[in-house]
């Protein structure tokens, strides 16, 4: 049997860069982080909803750090830890009754063999709730990025998983039972530096491994450009964030 390859689409020191980046300017006050605050707020729903009793629980890629002690509060062992701590594509030293990964698995080389691991480290009925963006985000940075780029186009939006594909995937790693939802965030903005400044705040920026040049000062003004058409009548820009939720049961 030949060895499957895996696409380096991904750069992981650039990821590992990202989410330091992130570490530290989520520790001002002022920091977004509202895709975090919904995701977090979706997997304490679904704990809710499944009466989830408490045990040894993972927590994967929490910037804001706020689910391990909204966790820990209801009676969870919680261990957190970041990208600088765990390599999600290979096998995991030990095994959880959760397993929650957060803004992690969309920027991953190997997400067929990352999900069949994570089904690995789960005790038997334990439970994996993942959380990333998927197909249909970030529509108006794509326009933006576009115009500035100009005729010499480059690759600067990571290709998004959908939801059909995403439970084929669950599917393939050997989950017990599975379920794959779906919903839309927005966000509103004045200004394009406002936006970059949230991708930045919450580790959404590129990690591409095959990284486009850096903008210049013409194509930074070229993106501006390009985002004034988008605004609607109150003078804003309405951004969308697509949030997959991938739930599997060991």
């Amino acid at each position: 049997m030949t060895e499957r390859t895996v696409p380096r689409i991904f750069a992981p020191d650039r990821r590992l860069a990202r989410y330091n980046r992130a570490l530290t300017r989520q520790a001002a006050g002022d920091a977004a982080r509202f895709v975090f605050d919904d995701m977090i707020e979706d997997i304490l729903e679904r704990f809710d909803f499944t009466r989830a009793e408490p045990g040894s629980t993972l927590v994967v890629g929490d910037i804001t750090g706020q689910l391990s002690p909204a966790l820990e509060s209801r009676g969870f062992a919680v261990e957190s830890v970041g990208p600088d701590e765990i390599d999600e594509e290979r096998p995991y030293p030990s095994t959880y009754r959760y397993l929650l990964s957060l803004g992690a698995l969309d920027t991953l080389n190997d997400l067929p063999g990352a999900l069949m691991l994570m089904r690995h480290a789960l005790e038997p009925g334990g439970m994996m709730i993942a959380q990333c963006l998927g197909a249909g985000t970030l529509p108006a940075m794509r326009q933006v990025v576009q115009v500035a780029d100009g005729e010499r186009t480059h690759a600067r939006i990571h290709p998004q998983i959908d939801r059909p594909a995403a439970s084929g995937l669950m599917s393939r790693a050997g989950f017990a039972k599975h379920v794959v939802d779906s919903r839309s965030l927005r966000a509103r903005y004045g200004a394009f530096d406002r936006l970059v400044s949230d991708l930045r705040d919450q580790g959404l920026t590129g990690v591409l491994a095959d990284a486009p040049p850096a903008f210049t000062r013409s194509s930074w003004a070229r993106a501006m450009a390009g985002f004034e058409p988008l605004r609607e009548e109150d003078g804003k820009v309405t951004e969308t964030f697509e949030i997959l939720s991938l739930t599997g049961w060991g």
